[in-house]
């Protein structure tokens, strides 16, 4: 995936000079790594283009936005809040400013929506989604398998029985979603808005282990000794529970 990622900086057709940038339609484009402010002149993200703003970023200043049909501003997970100020520009139909957490893995939890405070001045929108959903939550790790039962002999008796498997893990949490401020002027069609603030579902259950074998019987010279039952399969664990919800705050200046 970072390589996919690295080879889309490379080929993207764009102009990062002088505070301007440009993401022809149908492509993807990632901002260099950068921590802090960063301010842009002008941004263009062409119909069905994408452009990743980094995690380290805090705080972006667009003074022009011009969004395609179906243009996307995708925002990396982090813990800290997102500043984000267009003071002029358009947004065109089916837009989306995404900010969604992450699925979470068996290394690590899933995140949160990123926290987002977005100030639109002068901007036009016919339709736009804020996402800020909380990622899936990590699945439950499945449980052991059951370890087979030994034969039965000739010599030593009856087979035993297989051994149980081991239940599986319960499924993570999802991650919360994020928290909006969003800062329009008056009469700004907030109803054009479209925001997801659904915490993440949580991580599917793990599969309980399956039981083990029992003992294969034995045919011996004067009896047949009997195969054993083999153990019973673990039970799955439990769907983790989905994330909190976040919030949407309008503020009109």
């Amino acid at each position: 995936m970072r390589r996919l990622g690295l080879l889309a900086i490379l080929v993207a057709p764009m102009v990062l000079a002088q505070g301007q940038v440009k993401v022809d339609a149908h492509n993807f484009l990632k901002l260099p790594p950068r921590t802090g402010s960063l301010s842009l002149d002008q941004v263009e993200v062409a119909d069905y283009a994408t452009l990743l703003i980094p995690a380290g970023v805090t705080e972006l200043r667009i003074g022009e936005l011009r969004m395609g049909r179906e243009a996307r501003l995708g925002i990396a997970p982090s813990d800290q809040t997102l500043r984000l100020v267009v003071e002029r520009g358009e947004i065109g139909v089916g837009s989306h400013i995404t900010a969604s957490g992450s699925a979470g893995s068996m290394s690590r939890p899933a995140s949160a929506g990123r926290n987002l405070d977005l100030r639109l001045a002068d901007v036009r929108i016919d339709e736009i989604t804020l996402d800020v959903r909380g990622g899936i939550g990590a699945p439950g790790r499945p449980g052991l398998d059951g370890a087979d039962g030994d034969a039965a002999g000739c010599l030593w008796g009856s087979a035993s029985r297989g051994w149980d498997g081991q239940p599986g893990s319960d499924g993570e949490v999802g991650g919360a979603g994020g928290q909006v401020r969003l800062e329009v002027p008056e009469g700004f069609p907030v109803d054009q808005v479209r925001v997801r603030l659904e915490g993440g579902a949580g991580g599917a259950p793990g599969e309980g282990g399956a039981g083990g074998k029992g003992g294969a019987g034995k045919g011996c010279l004067l009896y047949r000794a009997d195969g054993a039952k083999a153990g019973r399969d673990g039970v799955p664990g439990l769907s983790g529970a989905a994330g909190a919800s976040g919030s949407l705050k309008v503020v009109h200046f």
